[in-house]
């Protein structure tokens, strides 16, 4: 993937897949992959995340300074 996913991106996708294994209309060939899918989905999300926390949390630690 040449350009980097946004967090809307990845949870948008997520629940796409959520909505169709809930609607059970999906084979067990492809329900590996959603799983798959997801599961690199959440780490995405994870990731931007954690980030997010530290850059808020710098972002506070600086103001506390002043």
């Amino acid at each position: 993937m040449s350009n980097k996913m946004t967090y809307t991106d990845a949870y948008e996708e997520l629940q796409q897949i959520v909505s169709d294994i809930e609607d059970g209309e999906i084979t067990v060939d492809v329900l590996s992959a959603k799983v798959k899918r997801a599961s690199e989905l959440i780490k995405v999300c994870k990731e931007m995340l954690t980030a997010t926390e530290v850059d808020v949390k710098k972002i506070l630690d600086d103001l506390s300074e002043d």
